[in-house]
């Protein structure tokens, strides 16, 4: 999830559908034939709800397994939004500005119903899904420039939030959020020191997942193109092994059943990885590219289907002039 790097919006314009082909076998001739692997089924792109304002610019969504809704939210002003099953149109949740918030991105709803809503410019709230209430907010320590991204829980219920400007990994403990009141950050692991070397200033970590059985982490590096593993026992930092793509542009991050599904935003892109045993290697196994993606930020997977986050960020929001198209919304994608 993000905001990104003007340069970076530039290079998207040249890029087309791509899908990796099938292979084929061939059989010898006294073999019996063998039937080549099917081909890819089509992937449909559909409006699954709508988010009411004229200045929306959506970044984050996440769902609630429990009940089924999904919450989404404005990068322009902080509003997060809840969309209750069956219906097509979210309402306002948590109002712009609410509890010192200026933006609203990284979202995601713990096993207790917690709402992690990220703040890029401060840090985090979390906020109980039944009241509304705030729970508690952690902050970033000191005056460096900062951008607080995405956030991932692990099983134990530990947050782990990217920082796309310092190159670190923030944690969050439960005991922590049990406290309450307002908490200064600590970073878990800090990835400058193995990252590409990128300009100063540059965006780098952005999207993060946890892997099911609380292992380790995956997090991208937008501008390098990279994956990397943290290993959340040891904190040690890998790089995996990617096959058939890179991680160039990649945002949001979903992880399920061994596989890794990761949007590109400004390429209005959406790849597909499976991921080996233990997180070391990932292999490419289909990309998809549609302008219908509007700039997609982020993705939640739901019932075989992905909820893409359409910002619309080039149509007069952070990355360029324009005019939006209305009413803002959330893609349905499936097939993929």
């Amino acid at each position: 999830m993000s905001r990104f790097i003007r340069s970076t919006a530039a290079a998207a314009t040249a890029l087309a559908t791509a899908v990796l082909p099938a292979s084929v076998s061939l059989a010898a001739p006294s073999a019996a034939p063998v039937p080549a692997a099917p081909a890819p089924s089509r992937v449909r792109i559909s409006t699954a709800f709508e988010l009411p304002g004229d200045r929306v610019y959506p970044e984050g969504i996440a769902t609630d397994p429990r009940t089924g809704a999904f919450y989404a939210a404005s990068f322009e002003d902080g509003t997060v939004y809840r969309r209750a099953p069956g219906h097509r149109v979210a309402e306002e949740f948590l109002p712009a500005g609410a509890d010192g918030r200026r933006t609203a991105n990284g979202l995601k709803v713990d096993r207790a119903g917690r709402l992690w809503v990220c703040d890029s410019s401060s840090g985090v709230s979390v906020y109980d899904t039944r009241t509304r209430r705030l729970l508690a907010r952690f902050v970033v320590p000191g005056g460096a420039a900062t951008f607080v991204n995405d956030v991932a829980i692990a099983p134990d219920g530990s947050a782990y939030l990217t920082d796309s400007l310092r190159a670190v990994v923030y944690r969050v403990t439960t005991r922590e959020v049990t406290q309450g009141g307002v908490i200064t950050l600590k970073s878990r692991f800090d990835l400058g020191r193995v990252l590409e070397a990128h300009a100063p200033g540059a965006f780098t970590l952005n999207g993060i997942i946890a892997d099911p059985a609380g292992r380790y982490l995956l997090t991208v590096d937008m501008t390098g193109g990279d994956l990397y593993r943290l290993d959340t026992a040891s904190g040690v930092v890998g790089k995996v092994a990617l096959r058939g793509g890179d991680m160039r542009n990649a945002d949001g991050l979903e992880l399920q059943h061994g596989r890794l599904w990761v949007v590109h935003n400004v390429d209005n892109a959406i790849s597909r990885w499976r991921v080996g045993r233990g997180g070391a290697t990932a292999g490419q196994e289909r990309r998809v590219t549609d302008t219908g993606l509007q700039l997609p930020t982020t993705l939640a997977r739901s019932r075989n289907t992905l909820y893409v986050v359409r910002s619309q960020f080039d149509k007069g929001g952070p990355l360029g002039p324009g005019t939006p198209q209305k009413p803002f919304t959330i893609a349905a994608v499936r097939g993929l």
